[in-house]
């Protein structure tokens, strides 16, 4: 049984959650390995954010997502970690081939409880009004870029914006699981 390890970042400086959240990945690969017993194949993705101040503490590996809208703009900030985007960023596929190949859910990075993971660690600048979204590949290989963007535009409350865009991936017929998190910057009281 993995122990949970809760990080309390008010007053830690934000380089420092970095080393925080790498500990924390080292801690889940291990509860992986734990788990797996001895499974081959055995992995999964981690994607998550951390507040320290007026940052955010970025940690992830896979193809689990995190997307800002700021401005009414969508950005993907995590890179998917899947043979099939090696292959589009090496230009042997186009976005449009790999929306489909058959291979594009096959990871080459994951927690897998084997050697120690190289995650994504980073901080991101937070601004009053962005809006993040963490979501599984359940959401983003079912509902187009587009949708997404326009159901965080427009649904103003984050569990709002969840329930519209589970039902979204549903409604697409989601082959996989869907999970997502939907998290508001706000001015400080």
């Amino acid at each position: 049984m993995a122990a949970l390890r809760f990080l309390d970042t008010e007053e830690v400086p934000a380089g420092e959650v970095l080393n925080l959240l790498e500990d924390a990945v080292r801690d889940a690969n291990d509860a992986v390995r734990d788990a797996a017993d001895g499974a081959d194949g055995t992995g999964t993705t981690l994607t998550a954010l951390v507040r320290t101040g007026s940052r955010l503490a970025l940690v992830h590996i896979g193809d689990s997502r995190a997307y800002l809208l700021r401005d009414g703009a969508l950005f993907l900030i995590t890179h998917d970690h899947t043979v099939v985007r090696s292959m589009v960023d090496e230009g042997r596929l186009t976005a449009e081939e790999a929306a489909t190949h058959p291979r594009r859910a096959l990871l080459l990075k994951a927690l897998t409880g084997a050697a120690p993971p190289h995650v994504e660690l980073r901080l991101h600048d937070a601004h009053a009004g962005d809006r993040y979204l963490l979501c599984s590949d359940g959401l983003s290989a079912v509902v187009p870029e587009s949708r997404i963007r326009a159901l965080l535009t427009e649904v103003p409350s984050p569990a709002g914006t969840v329930r519209a865009l589970l039902a979204e991936a549903n409604g697409a017929g989601g082959p996989d699981n869907v999970s997502c998190v939907v998290a508001d910057v706000v001015e400080a009281a």
